[in-house]
């Protein structure tokens, strides 16, 4: 190994040949290989139905592999029951016992692992006080906001020291500012206590904030894995750079490429230069894929030529607080985004003609849509 270089945490968790049916015809999950380092925040992202959810509960032990073998720090754990597996678990619904105290609700799987009473209390003093709810201990689940209830769900999950917590769409029900801040949270406690993560949820922008690697499932099969920016730059495939923020949509065949680059001809007109991520060769069709925030905006008229340089019409503008938005047609995209600072869109109309550039590093041939 090179000086400098980084050894990777050694794999917590191991898929190995997964799958998944429920009718014995269609599968869920399909020969899934995938490795969760110790320590490491991941998130399964994708659509519903995609299988993120399949897996989370193979893990968990509440769902069977039809095929495969899972691992957990090395032991095979297709046939442990899942209280045996020493795995933390938090739900969207909280799942908290409406009956019990916060503080009984804490201590419930200390109880369940018949820890003695000092060591028990201990553990649910320092959980009370790691999610900041020492003076309620004593309150109902249904005294508490949804947000309390979700910090005393996570302080449960916590409690036992488990290898391993999976979070299963856990901030669902949550309003957009709650959201954020339980997002920070959590990853704070992630940080802080060096747990290994395994989060769930088809909200891309919550995968971002929060993860150290994305696996993005779709229709049982994870179609990238890697960080967030790459996963946001570097897109395999159409699915992912759909999915994964917003993004401009171009048909177009391909007429040559050189090297790491190709050029295009545009279904809608015009032709551009882009980067050959994923096409064959030439004479096969191909989705363009444009980030808004990587566009410019060039008035008609103008002598700037700037590289891949399309007419376009204003269809809209859309007012965003902190951005806009301004929804053009380009090529036969009716609906062609570019993002703008707030104010830059006062001085465009309905039906103005102008022009868009965007450079060719920007633009990213992949396989059809």
């Amino acid at each position: 190994m090179e000086a400098g270089m980084v050894t990777p945490a050694p794999a917590l968790v191991r898929f190995s040949g997964i799958q998944k049916t429920y009718d014995g015809e269609h599968l869920v999950v399909k020969n899934l290989d995938l490795d969760i380092r110790k320590g490491e925040f991941i998130t399964l992202l994708g659509p519903s139905g995609s299988g993120k959810t399949t897996t989370l509960m193979m893990l968990a032990g509440f769902e069977v592999p039809t095929q495969g073998e899972i691992y957990l720090a090395g032991r095979p754990i297709k046939n442990v029951p899942p209280h045996k597996r020493d795995i933390g678990m938090v739900f969207q619904n909280y799942a908290l016992f409406p009956h019990l105290t916060i503080a009984e609700n804490i201590a419930f799987p200390l109880s369940v692992r018949k820890m003695n009473k000092a060591e028990a209390q201990q553990r649910v003093s320092a959980a009370l006080r790691m999610i900041k709810m020492e003076t309620l201990a004593q309150r109902r689940p249904g005294q508490l906001s949804g947000g309390q209830q979700q910090r005393v769900a996570l302080a449960r999950a916590l409690v036992f020291n488990p290898q391993i917590v999976l979070m299963d769409e856990p901030l669902g029900a949550l309003d957009k500012r709650l959201r954020e801040q339980m997002q920070l949270e959590i990853k704070q406690l992630h940080e802080t206590m060096g747990i290994t993560v395994v989060y769930v949820t088809h909200d891309q922008s919550e995968a971002l904030t929060m993860s150290d690697r994305i696996a993005v499932f779709n229709d049982g099969v994870v179609q990238q894995i890697d960080r967030p920016d790459a996963l946001y730059e570097h897109p395999v495939n159409s699915f992912v750079a759909h999915f994964i923020g917003e993004n401009n949509v171009l048909a177009g065949t391909v007429e040559s490429i050189e090297k790491d680059y190709c050029r295009v001809t545009l279904a809608g007109g015009g032709a551009v230069t882009a980067r050959a991520v994923n096409v064959s060769g030439a004479g096969v069709s191909t989705s363009l894929s444009v980030r808004p925030e990587r566009i410019s905006i060039v008035p008609d008229g103008s002598s700037s030529e700037g590289p891949n340089r399309l007419p376009a019409r204003v269809q809209n503008t859309i007012y965003l607080g902190d951005h806009a938005l301004a929804v053009l047609d380009v090529a036969g995209n009716a609906e062609f985004m570019v993002k703008l600072p707030p104010g830059a869109h006062d001085n465009l109309s309905h039906g103005e003609k102008l022009f868009v550039t965007f450079r060719p590093e920007d633009c990213l041939a992949l396989d059809p849509v």
